[in-house]
């Protein structure tokens, strides 16, 4: 670990993040172009994700399967729009043990058409429905131009895909699991996203209706950070799912599919991080607490060390993430550092005065310097700990919330969205038309970013183009 200093996020964004990354040992760039080493620190991130999800699909009656790697190219030409929009991003496999394949194989970008191709065989009545599935694991997509966890060749994630009997559950289920990322994104990950429909050109590839959760970032940019999809029958078709129904006739499904992936990391940290480094959310953080021992000679240290062990012990027990910072071949300055860059939200200093006092140094990683800096008894420490750890679990959704708000400009006809869009997210109402859509990205870059489920049920005039408009919506510049 370097302590070199970061760019700053003023002067670079870009560059802060890249360098974040790496300095924070979150990830590394693998030697092929485009992917990532994820590595100890950032999995440790992503499995506190993924135990957070998993909980939440678990409770909702979902359970876990592993679907292949590999998929037929003719399942990808089964379903003509899915085909079309995946078609540039395929990985195709041509050679196997040495020989050519009858068939090319792809390398899965998302299993709709796998899944698909078994929910055919596995559902024949009614009573098999719903079937609700998730799966964990990577996908590959072949970007041009790729960004650490934002943007990979291969990325990991959870696709979930479910079949039922009507359109309504179908729907019911789509928005539940939408409802369901946004609950984790606020309550885990403190990021105060956005939830909201996609528009029909911006909708996944083979879905009747898109939804989404926006996060705004640091340099205000939008990332979209999950994702459901409405399948309507056009899966089932494509692959034959159908079920027996109550008056014996056969009728095809309804399906859904909905996602979430490492790029969320990137939300992470591009949320939080300041100038320092990473500020992590305490639910997610692979360490909760780091507690640093502070001493001079052997006799110090003979002095600190049990009661560092003491308090890493009662740390433990009450189920804490702790990390002691033992090394001694660095200053205690270089583990402040050090560990402010990783992002560790509570750091515990413990020195032979404090022994002395009974007490410990408290600093918070949300409150950089002075500001987050206090000295607490011993005494009753794992309600103290907690206590601290809740209380920046707030701030840190408080500060995204305001951050999020005061960067949203209410549009009107005058108001020129080239340059509204280079300072936050637009909103206001818009007209529903791809031209329109097509003419905003082209002169701003902005692009639609969802479409709000709550709308006043008002109407108006496009801020862009002054056509009539019943709906509002949200565009902004994106990852």
């Amino acid at each position: 670990m370097s302590n070199d200093k970061l760019p700053s996020r003023k002067d670079n964004f870009a560059e802060w993040y890249n360098q974040l990354v790496i300095k924070a040992e979150l990830a590394d760039y693998a030697p092929v172009r485009g992917c990532m080493v994820v590595r100890p620190y950032g999995w440790a991130l992503w499995e506190n994700i993924k135990e957070a999800l998993d909980l939440r699909f678990k409770d909702s009656g979902h359970v876990n399967a592993a679907f292949p790697l590999f998929i037929p190219m003719s399942f990808m030409e089964k379903e003509k729009e899915h085909v079309q929009g995946f078609s540039p991003e395929l990985a195709v496999v041509t050679h196997g043990g040495g020989q050519k394949l009858e068939e090319p194989l792809i390398v899965r970008p998302t299993s709709e058409t796998v899944i698909g191709h078994m929910y055919s065989k596995w559902i024949n009545s009614y009573r098999d429905l719903p079937v609700l599935i998730n799966q964990w694991g990577s996908v590959v997509r072949w970007e041009m131009r790729t960004k650490l966890f934002l943007r990979t060749t291969e990325f990991y994630w959870q696709e979930g895909h479910t079949a039922h009997a009507t359109h309504e559950e179908a729907q019911e289920e789509t928005l539940r699991m939408l409802d369901v990322y946004e609950d984790f994104a606020i309550t885990e990950a403190a990021v105060p996203v956005l939830k909201g429909r996609k528009s029909d050109s911006e909708k996944f590839a083979g879905a009747l209706r898109s939804y989404t959760i926006e996060a705004m970032m640091g340099d205000k940019k939008a990332l979209q950070s999950g994702t459901s999809h409405n399948l309507g029958q056009n899966f089932a078709q494509a692959f034959d799912i159908m079920y027996l129904d109550k008056n014996n006739e056969r009728q095809y499904c309804w399906t859904t599919s909905w996602g979430l992936s490492t790029r969320f990391i990137g939300a992470i940290i591009m949320t939080h991080g300041d100038d320092q480094g990473l500020i992590l959310p305490p639910r997610l953080a692979p360490y909760q607490v780091v507690i640093v021992p502070i001493y001079r000679n052997d006799e110090e240290k003979s002095v600190v060390s049990p009661v560092v062990d003491q308090i890493k012990r009662q740390l433990k027990d009450a189920s804490i993430r702790v990390k002691v910072d033992d090394r001694e071949e660095v200053t205690p300055g270089f583990k402040f550092n050090d560990w402010e860059m990783r992002g560790v939200p509570l750091r515990i200093e413990v020195g032979p005065k404090d022994v002395s006092k009974n007490s410990v140094a408290f600093a918070r990683r949300d409150m950089p310097g002075k500001t987050g800096k206090s000295f607490v008894s011993q005494e009753n420490l794992i309600v103290r700990v907690n206590s601290s750890l809740e209380e920046i679990q707030k701030t840190l959704l408080k500060k995204a919330t305001s951050f999020r708000d005061q960067n949203i400009y209410e549009m009107t006809q005058s108001d020129n969205l080239n340059e509204v869009s280079l300072e936050s997210w637009a909103f206001g109402w818009w007209c529903g038309r791809e031209e329109c859509e097509t003419n905003i990205k082209s002169e701003t870059k902005a692009t639609n970013r969802c479409i709000p489920l709550n709308q006043s049920g008002q109407r108006g005039e496009c801020f862009f183009c002054g056509k009539p408009a019943t709906e509002k919506s949200y565009f902004a510049r994106a990852y």
